[in-house]
């Protein structure tokens, strides 16, 4: 069944959940979250999952470990940093959290990502495309050259 909101409350919730996804590293709570959408908090948590289908709660947990899981993809991120860029305020808490929703541990997922997302030390340099080199590679040689090209 579905549930029909003012659109002021719709409204406020809304810009609640994009406050949520701008100040992710804050510290968030459910009276500043309400008083965004102008509402009591336990209209606000009942409107929110009614809306959205979870509470805000797990809304903000959902985005935190999907934040979470892109900023350890990264090469220089590393897991302490991590978890206070996504607004956890224990290393601990943060691991046993991503460990239950993600399956392994935060280390455990950098190394497999970066361990299948590897670039061969061969391959750093920039990649030009053999067909490239043949339509342009003459063109660009004879121009440092300072002859017009064909």
């Amino acid at each position: 069944m579905r549930t029909i909101v003012p659109r002021d409350t719709f409204i406020g919730l809304c810009d609640a959940r994009a406050r949520m996804l701008d100040e992710l590293d804050e510290p968030l709570t459910l009276d500043d979250l309400a008083e965004v959408a102008g509402l009591s908090k336990f209209h606000f948590v009942r409107a929110f999952r009614a809306v959205f289908g979870q509470t805000p709660h797990q809304h903000l947990t959902q985005v935190r470990i999907a934040k979470a899981k892109e900023l350890l993809r990264r090469p220089s991120a590393s897991v302490t940093e991590t978890c206070f860029d996504v607004g956890f305020t224990s290393v601990g808490s943060f691991s046993a959290l991503f460990t239950r929703r993600v399956g392994q541990s935060p280390a455990r997922y950098q190394r497999e990502v970066r361990r299948f997302f590897a670039v061969p030390a061969a391959l750093t340099r920039p990649y030009v495309p053999y067909c490239f080199v043949l339509r342009f590679g003459d063109a660009a040689i004879l121009e440092k050259r300072g002859e017009p090209a064909p």
